[in-house]
Parts: C-alpha cells; sequence; structure tokens
C-alpha cells in the first residue's frame, strides 16, 4: 500500500494526473525528502513496472485516481519499496492494496495453481481476474521471464 500512496503524494500535491518525469521526482526528493533523487527515479521504473505509472516523452501519468488514496499524518515511505518485486510479490502486493487479505490471496492463488498446472504468476493473475482486478503490468513481466527461459 505505501507505494501507491507515495505515488499519489505528488499528483495529489499538484492537483494533476501528469506531471514530468523530474517534476516528479523534484516532489519526492526535495519537497517531501523521502528519497534521494537516484531513488526517486528508481521508484518510477518501479511504479511503471507496477502499472501505477505510464511513462511518455518525459512525463510521468498516475494510472489511478490519486484522490482516492488517504496520505496519513506523518507518512514517509520505507525505502524498501524501491527495490524491484517478482511478478508474483507485484501481484500479491496489488491485491493487498485492492483490500484482499494476503491469506486468502495466497491460498486462491495456491489452488489455481494446482488446479491449473499453471506457474504462480499466471495463477495470480487469473486469481486477480476473477476478483476483478487487473493486473496487465504483472502479466507482462511474467511473459517476459518466461520468453528468457
Amino acid at each position: 500500500m505505501s507505494l501507491r500512496i507515495t505515488v499519489a503524494a505528488p499528483f495529489r500535491q499538484k492537483g494533476t494526473e501528469r506531471l514530468a518525469e523530474n517534476e516528479f521526482v523534484v516532489a519526492l526528493s526535495l519537497d517531501r525528502d523521502w528519497f534521494s533523487p537516484d531513488q526517486a527515479t528508481r521508484l518510477v521504473d518501479v511504479a511503471t513496472g507496477r502499472g501505477l505509472l505510464d511513462r511518455t516523452e518525459g512525463h510521468v501519468e498516475i494510472t489511478f485516481d490519486p484522490t482516492e488514496v488517504t496520505i496519513p499524518d506523518g507518512f514517509v515511505p520505507d525505502e524498501d519499496i524501491i527495490q524491484q518485486q517478482s511478478p508474483f510479490e507485484q501481484a500479491l502486493s496489488t491485491l493487498e492494496d485492492e483490500g484482499i487479505e494476503k491469506q486468502n490471496a495466497v491460498a486462491g492463488i495456491n489452488r489455481l495453481q494446482s488446479d491449473l498446472g499453471v506457474t504462480i504468476e499466471t495463477a495470480a493473475v487469473v486469481y486477480a481476474r476473477r476478483n476483478g482486478i487487473a493486473l496487465d503490468g504483472v502479466a507482462e513481466q511474467a511473459r517476459a521471464e518466461l520468453a528468457e527461459e
């Protein structure tokens, strides 16, 4: 959930859904003092990979409504959110962000993996879609990793 909050903060601050990428980085690093500029740039990569941001021609556009995200008083994101997650970890995190309990999600995904005879990532995408949640970025990353093998 903290990645979603972190991504939403600069857009809420500026009252827009599209920012220049350097403006997004400045908002996270200098305005809020949450990350170094390099870390904030890395966050753009992670958030884009997770499908929270779209990156085009030097701009970033948020893919969800930032006004629907509550930023708690005193919120400071953990630096570990800028670490790259596996497709399964991304899927699980997104499911949790959407209000599905982690234990229920893991159990449902494991059942699907067994029943369908697919990878854990594929089962996570199917589970999410059955719950009305799109994991397009995760699906694309899982496909890319399979192609590399």
